[in-house]
């Protein structure tokens, strides 16, 4: 397992990478359509900043007004491409990304969703729709979106759904039974990671669903962002000098999303640094029953359609 962890620092980047074909990522994708959401920083809007550079069409979906409207005007300036626009949705908030994903179907086309957005809250917080914080991000609302904008991608030639996991999903087995960590001590991390196993299930789901669609989950490595300054403080005063840079973790998504050579994987493979990885630790008891893997789509769109429901329109 420490080998495996080793890999995920700055130092597994540079060997991995030596390995790299750097002309799988210099392509031009103008006319092609990128949805990313969590992009005002970190790995996002160091994916969104390579795309926009390669000629795309970037979709930046945020929380907060001001801190995108930041990271938009950098983008633009750093990579001289106009076509990136703004949206303002709370991912914690199923209602708020229904009503954005019906609107954006009816005004955008979409290529390529990239599931960023994230959250670790280290304390069992609520949504005003009472759920609790970090399902209601990292699971609930990357499944509505993804789900509410399949239609659109399904319309597309060469259409690709990424979500950026973590390797930190590989000490968790599913548990269907407490989705919302009611129960037992709240463990902001192991929540979090729970999520990220999720959110790989999702991932083989879709995948075995959509026969259209290129489906990839990845862990970007640990990189040196805002979200694991803030919610991962003590990891970060140890390790801040081994971490990877916010490029280097969000390399493998940007070749997932630009790359010829990514499609010529099978669909619902979980990532890191460009190649396929198991999504078990061997000896781990983490495999899950198929039958809990129904069960979550189940409960998710449950959910779904109770959010669904009450928006206006």
């Amino acid at each position: 397992f420490l080998t495996g962890v080793s890999g995920f620092f700055r130092s597994g980047y540079e060997s991995a990478s030596k390995h790299f074909n750097p002309a799988d990522v210099e392509v031009n994708v103008a006319g092609r359509s990128f949805l990313i959401t969590g992009a005002n920083s970190g790995i996002g809007k160091a994916t969104a900043t390579e795309i926009a550079r390669r000629g795309g069409t970037v979709h930046l979906v945020c929380r907060n007004k001001e801190r995108a409207e930041v990271a938009k005007a950098e983008i633009v300036t750093e990579t001289g491409n106009q076509n990136i626009f703004l949206h303002i949705v709370d991912m914690s908030n199923p209602k708020e990304i229904w009503k954005f994903a019906e609107k954006f179907k009816s005004d955008h086309k979409l290529n390529v969703l990239i599931n960023n957005a994230g959250c670790m809250v280290n304390n069992r917080e609520l949504t005003e729709d009472g759920l609790e914080k970090n399902f209601a991000t990292n699971t609930l609302g990357t499944y509505i979106l993804t789900t509410a904008l399949l239609p659109l991608l399904d319309k597309e030639v060469d259409a690709r759904v990424i979500t950026v996991s973590s390797g930190g999903m590989l000490v968790q087995k599913l548990n269907v039974s407490d989705l919302q960590s009611a129960s037992g001590t709240f463990d902001g991390t192991m929540v979090y990671a729970q999520n990220k196993r999720q959110q790989v299930v999702l991932t083989e789901q879709w995948a075995k669903a959509h026969r259209n669609i290129q489906f990839s989950v990845m862990h970007p490595g640990w990189a040196d962002t805002p979200a694991v300054r803030s919610s991962m403080p003590d990891f970060y005063q140890k390790m801040k000098n081994a971490l990877r840079t916010e490029a280097q973790g969000a390399d493998t998504v940007v070749w997932l999303a630009v790359s010829a050579e990514a499609t010529q994987l099978p669909s619902g493979l979980f990532f890191q640094d460009r190649q396929p990885v198991p999504t078990h630790l061997p000896l781990a008891c983490t495999h899950s029953p198929l039958e809990d893997e129904e069960k979550l789509m189940e409960v998710l769109e449950e959910f779904s359609q109770k959010f669904k429901s009450t928006s206006p329109g």
